[in-house]
């Protein structure tokens, strides 16, 4: 088999809702974030197989395909076909897994992967609740699936998870108050070089990180779904709706090196797992281990985890089961403080990662992320 490099990942800084990129339509926010990676990568457009986009909620301004959409408005050649997919939260994660996967099978010798996400211009379930634009229970989905498994908002997941792991809403309001800050203290360090430049890379951060965090704030917050005292998730402890887009250019190691391209990691698993769909959020814990076992690793050989922040009762839970130490996870912080833009996270914490592990001298990363309907991705990467 012929072996994915990834030459290239870069993201856009994420904005929060309303916020820096509101009056940018993700069709060209994802052009650009593309535009910009084969700028940085020195690959002529022409070389480009394909575009394989993560996108959640596709409909309005994100339907029709923003693959190929994106790969038109980047001025790339006719002959550059792409697609959009969606894994949920783990879509341009899987992106990136499928594209590597064409290239190790000889399909394909350069892919795009990437996603993009703007919770500001297409809200959140707007492909599955009639244009109504919020969420309003499981009324379109098949009630024979419903009368197998109780599904329930992840909000809900997230409280039922720290209920069995016996997480306090002190415990997680800390976490989210170590993403901040660390978070904040990457950015004044100038460390995101994978931030693409543009109207809002000055600033070297995302938009929803806080310098400082009020504890008594956060302690005053009402619960965001169950009723006030009987509920410990909260705004302050869960990821911030954003907008953003990343991408990611893989290739065959034989082609880029004739190329003069350099390969800068190359894949040691990729995993993709089903879990409870009840409590949803908990399939980073086998998918952890399974992309371990195959790449016969121990937690205690990877340098860098980055787990998607979905709610502070995720990563805590999975920390608790697999005895991570913290200090290796999300070390430039999580979705808590940088915003979770839904089909761009998994490609922009790829980039991320792979930055962190250049800057850190790292060797292996693994990312994880949570996924509705109860399904997580992994992936290890090995810096070359």
């Amino acid at each position: 088999m012929n072996e994915a490099v990834i030459v290239e990942a870069v993201r856009t800084p994420f904005g929060r809702r309303g916020g820096w990129w509101a009056d940018t339509r993700p069709d060209a926010l994802l052009a650009g974030t593309v535009r910009g990676l084969l700028e940085r990568a020195g690959l002529p457009d022409g070389m480009v197989e394909d575009l394989i986009a993560g996108c959640v909620s596709q409909a309005g301004e994100q339907g029709a395909n923003i693959g190929r959409l994106a790969a038109m408005l980047a001025g790339l050649p006719e002959s550059v076909p792409g697609v959009a997919l969606n894994r949920m939260c783990g879509s341009s994660q899987q992106a990136v897994h499928f594209g590597a996967q064409a290239i190790a099978a000889g399909d394909m010798r350069y892919v795009v992967a990437g996603g993009v996400e703007s919770m500001s211009r297409v809200p959140m379930f707007l492909d599955v609740t009639l244009g109504q634009g919020e969420f309003r229970g499981f009324e379109s989905l098949n009630p024979k699936l419903l009368e197998r498994y109780p599904l329930i908002h992840q909000i809900e997941s997230a409280e039922r998870i720290a209920e069995r792991w016996q997480l306090s809403r002190e415990d997680m309001d800390q976490w989210a108050r170590e993403s901040h800050a660390r978070a904040w203290a990457a950015a004044q360090a100038g460390r995101h070089a994978e931030l693409l430049p543009g109207p809002h890379a000055q600033a070297g951060r995302d938009e929803g990180i806080r310098e400082a965090t009020d504890p008594g704030r956060m302690a005053a917050m009402a619960p965001a779904l169950r009723p006030p005292g009987q509920g410990s998730v909260t705004a302050a402890n869960a990821s911030q709706l954003a907008d953003g887009a990343a991408a990611v250019l893989l290739a065959d190691r034989d082609t880029a090196l004739a190329d003069g391209l350099r390969p800068r990691a190359r894949f040691l698993a990729r995993v993709a797992v089903g879990s409870d769909p009840v409590l949803q959020l908990t399939g980073v814990i086998p998918a952890a281990r399974q992309a371990l076992a195959r790449a016969r690793l121990d937690l205690r050989d990877i340098d860098w985890i980055e787990i998607n922040e979905a709610f502070a009762s995720v990563v805590l839970a999975w920390q608790r089961e697999m005895g991570a130490d913290l200090a290796r996870v999300n070390p430039w912080g999580g979705a808590i403080a940088h915003g979770h833009p839904l089909g761009a996270t998994g490609a922009g914490l790829m980039a991320k990662m792979l930055t962190g592990l250049e800057a850190s001298e790292g060797e292996l990363g693994m990312q994880l992320m949570c996924i509705g309907h109860g399904m997580a991705c992994a992936t290890i990467i090995q810096r070359q």
